[in-house]
């Protein structure tokens, strides 16, 4: 597949591109300088040089936790990785509000950027909070939690690296535990909810609504 060519089945649904006047300011203030172009190889270590490790998040959101859990590892480099220009505008923001310096962005889906953009071995962990559970039948080959994709995060980390995941749906929780069991690559299970994951607006409306969110660690075999 060419850098152009995307999955057949995308693991997010594509939603309007509208964004609120503070979302458009900020993404013209700062995408520049935050902002990170799809192309070439990227090395995660050149790009933060004086942190100790590296770690991407899929699926930003908002950016809300993502931006408070750069600001509690000042220490740790992050690239968020959203789709959706609104998302984007909105962390660009908080970054700006936060003077973080420790967290860059790409736009564009998870799979081409791994597969045509990082090398193996460049991530310390990978965050994936909240994905999308895609929860009628028919559209279950759309979770981002499949063979393929586990097999591609299993490339880009580091020896010893991990994948944090986070959900509120149940079933999901079970899907994702027969995948990595499946695989046999890695390694963990449930984890409890560790303090410095942030409960954001997002979690919140699950958890009033009686949503069970399930944290989820696994660590690469090998």
């Amino acid at each position: 597949m060419s850098a152009i060519e995307r999955p057949d089945n995308r693991s997010y649904k594509l939603r309007g591109d509208r964004q609120t006047l503070a979302q458009l300011h900020a993404y013209e203030r700062s995408w520049q300088i935050f902002g990170l172009a799809v192309e070439g190889t990227i090395d995660p270590k050149k790009l933060f040089p004086d942190t100790t490790a590296q770690i991407m998040e899929i699926g930003t959101g908002m950016g809300e936790g993502t931006a408070h859990i750069a600001e509690h590892f000042p220490d740790i480099g992050f690239i968020g990785v959203e789709v959706h220009k609104p998302g984007v505008g909105a962390l660009l923001g908080y970054i700006e509000r936060m003077q973080l310096r420790n967290l860059r962005l790409m736009r564009e889906d998870a799979h081409i950027i791994l597969r045509d953009h990082f090398s193996d071995n460049s991530f310390d962990a990978f965050h994936l909070f909240f994905p999308d559970p895609w929860p009628k039948r028919r559209h279950w080959k759309r979770r981002i939690i499949q063979q393929e994709f586990i097999s591609l995060i299993y490339a880009k980390l580091k020896s010893g690296g991990y994948i944090h995941i986070a959900t509120d749906w149940v079933e999901y929780a079970e899907w994702i535990q027969a995948e990595f069991l499946k695989s046999q690559i890695f390694e963990g299970g449930v984890i409890d909810r560790p303090d410095w994951r942030p409960l954001t607006k997002f979690e919140g409306q699950g958890v009033r609504k009686g949503h069970v969110v399930t944290d989820l660690k696994y660590f690469k075999k090998g």
